[in-house]
């Protein structure tokens, strides 16, 4: 196995071909890319660059398991055991692929780790539905039988982003499975490293031939080929809304499979004068710069109110400026790169479009070092809605504080967006708390809380943010179809 060095240490690489069929192979026109330590800017090492004809044949591959192979005279119960299994060798690994993750990704390692637990989580929650997704009988008029079956989709094809590859991975693969479907996964070209990995281990749990093919390429070439193939059933996305635009059109063009879309957000922070304002400032911190604020779901428009502004301000300077930049692998470093020169040059153009609009830049706004993808922790108050930096998704670690009188105000002001993922309220008012999840258009929405996810909780956005939910039971709908059966008694 391959090696990469860290400083002092040594982190192992696994696979960097496709997996298709249970085997490591070459693409087919045998092109590689590179893969980028974002936190040197150096190469760690190269991997096989998937295009059209790859995507042939692993959904050849796919199909073939779906439709005659020993997926698909597997019961529910055995695909729930081999879930279960692959769960538990995730755990058997985890160090090793934390590890991995914050090489290629660039997050702190103990922020690896924590991903990982929501990925084992995951998949056990998802073998133990497995064997319990059940249709209805239903009483119709007349002398009939009625009653439904929930069957998998088919083949799917599954393309996830590279700010949390292995649990985006869970989140796509572990309910498909769990119901009995066969995948194409493509992998973030920034971060294919872990996901390959977990192929490996796929393979070891005792997944059949076929169920699971994970190809490392670029979106428009291995991606629109998933989003256009004729004999692919469902496509699920999770990236910029941008791309969702492309991914829905394809799949109208080519065959109305069906779409998940998990997408972009600019959500709203809610904080009134009499919420808990140590925990209100510490929890708005995290929400915005956890991630290295590579977060869909990032307290990005954080709402202030204007009894509380100018205290809540220099409260939060002062904590983004204790934040920890740096080493991804030294325990006490909060934050790490952006995940690539793309994205750090992304992060800086909206600083300076912050600071060319006139918000008030308090701290940042510059490079950490000579070397990798490092961003200071960035504060601007007295953020206006038309700015860009309060309309646009900058996916980085930048806190736009903006301030409002009321709650009819706040709560007008906080759905003049076209995303609508998730939002959060602190108020130690009741009334006030459920007024506000009430009446804003947002997928999920934390109470004097951010950033709580469990997977028996279903997430998911509103307008421009998505269609469909992830998670929970919610999630196993929309791998299956529901087919109705009528019996003449």
């Amino acid at each position: 196995m391959v090696t990469a060095t860290v400083g002092e240490q040594q982190v192992k690489i696994g696979p960097t071909q496709l997996l298709i069929n249970n085997e490591w192979v070459n693409s087919a026109s045998n092109r590689r890319f590179e893969t980028i330590n974002p936190t040197t800017g150096e190469v760690i090492c190269d991997v096989a660059e998937a295009d059209a004809l790859d995507v042939d044949k692993a959904v050849q591959a796919a199909r073939n398991a779906f439709t005659t192979g020993e997926w698909r005279k597997m019961s529910a119960s055995e695909r729930g055991e081999l879930l279960y299994k692959l769960a538990d060798l995730i755990e058997q690994n985890i160090d090793e692929l934390a590890r991995l993750e914050s090489l290629d990704n660039g997050k702190p390692l103990h922020d690896s780790h924590g991903d990982l637990n929501l990925v084992i989580a995951c998949y056990r929650y998802y073998a133990g539905w497995a064997d319990k997704v059940q249709g209805k009988t239903i009483p119709i008029n007349g002398p009939y039988f009625c009653y439904t079956r929930h069957e998998p989709v088919g083949v799917v094809g599954q393309i996830i982003p590279w700010n949390f590859p292995l649990l985006m991975q869970a989140w796509k693969l572990a309910p498909a499975l769990a119901t009995g479907n066969t995948v194409i996964l493509k992998t973030a070209e920034q971060t294919p490293l872990s996901a390959l990995r977990v192929g490996e281990l796929i393979i070891e749990a005792g997944f059949p031939p076929g169920v699971v093919n994970i190809l490392s390429g670029y979106g428009p070439t291995a991606g629109a080929a998933i989003a256009y193939h004729m004999d692919i059933d469902k496509v699920a996305f999770t990236g910029s809304t941008e791309v969702g635009h492309l991914v829905m059109e394809a799949a109208a063009k080519s065959n109305l499979k069906r779409v998940t879309l998990e997408l972009g957000g600019k959500s709203p922070n809610i904080v009134f004068a009499d919420a808990d304002m140590d925990q209100a400032i510490e929890d708005a911190h995290n929400a915005l710069f956890f991630n290295q604020g590579q977060c869909c779901c990032a307290g990005s428009r954080l709402f202030v109110e204007e009894k509380c502004y100018d205290e809540f301000v220099a409260k939060s300077v002062a904590r983004a400026q204790q934040r920890v930049v740096g080493d991804p692998f030294d325990p006490e470093t909060e934050q790490g790169p952006q995940v690539d020169k793309e994205q750090f040059d992304k992060v800086m153009s909206y600083i300076e479009s912050g600071m060319r609009e006139g918000a008030k830049m308090l701290y940042g706004g510059h490079q950490v070092g000579n070397r990798g993808f490092f961003i200071q922790p960035t504060v601007f108050a007295d953020v206006r809605d038309d700015m860009k930096i309060s309309q646009e998704e900058i996916f980085g670690p930048v806190m736009s504080i903006i301030k409002f009188k009321d709650i009819d105000e706040v709560i007008q002001r906080a759905n003049t967006t076209m995303y609508g993922l998730a939002a959060a309220v602190w108020t130690n008012d009741i009334t006030k708390a459920h007024t506000i999840a009430n009446n804003l258009r947002a997928g999920t929405v934390w109470i004097n809380c951010y950033d709580v996810f469990d997977a028996a909780a279903p997430f998911g956005g509103f307008k421009q943010s998505g269609i469909g939910r992830e998670l929970g039971e919610y999630g196993l709908q929309q791998y299956t179809e529901i087919k109705t059966v009528t019996i003449k008694l």
